[in-house]
């Protein structure tokens, strides 16, 4: 695609995204400095030319496993495969991203997974957004040049499953409230002023 390497070691968390597939399976690689994220990389491993299932599989791993070696993420952030009538489909496409999350796991990558719709909403506002809505905002938010974006919009469908990662652990963290109203006393001596009265 032709990114720049060079600034790799200079990002304090590098965050890749995984777009599950058994046939073309996407990924993308976003460098993030404080709230700065751009893009690394981002592309597909073509998986139609092996006739054997098990074959996508193997390739998946090796790839992936290449990937992270690479560009060695801090964390792993994958689309969850959502619920269709064809079993058989679902089945193969669960492999396919369990494979690919073994080979985060086997070199320590922590993974977050997110549903489709939640991947839309965060990063176009919309849950029902198409793919191609998807990939226009990722280029109007990362300042994608035309020329860079790719042709398979499984390649974008796994960078804004990263850039939702980064818009998801960027928030802030709400702390819980007590559980009640005398735990909240017991927790905070000194803040409740005793009633007129004694009582």
């Amino acid at each position: 695609m032709g990114w720049n390497m060079e600034n790799m070691k200079e990002y304090e968390r590098v965050i890749m995204g995984i777009d599950p597939g058994t046939n073309v399976m996407g990924y993308g690689v976003l460098g993030v400095n404080g709230k700065k994220v751009e893009v690394v990389v981002m592309g597909v491993i073509q998986l139609s030319k092996f006739e054997s299932h098990y074959k996508r599989l193997h390739r998946i791993f090796v790839r992936v496993t290449g990937l992270v070696e690479q560009y060695l993420p801090d964390e792993l952030a994958i689309e969850a495969p959502f619920f269709g009538k064809n079993v058989q489909s679902m089945l193969k496409l669960g492999r396919a991203q369990g494979v690919a999350m073994a080979a985060a796991l086997s070199r320590d990558i922590p993974i977050a997974e997110y549903a489709p719709l939640s991947i839309k909403q965060a990063v176009t506002g919309c849950g029902s957004a198409s793919k191609e809505r998807v990939a226009e905002m990722l280029k109007r938010l990362l300042n994608i040049p035309a020329e860079k974006m790719p042709h398979l919009l499984d390649a974008t469908d796994a960078l804004a499953a990263a850039l939702t990662h980064f818009y998801e652990t960027g928030k802030p963290q709400i702390a819980k409230g007590p559980k009640s109203w005398a735990d909240f006393i017991a927790k905070n001596p000194g803040r409740i002023a005793p009633r007129k009265g004694g009582v």
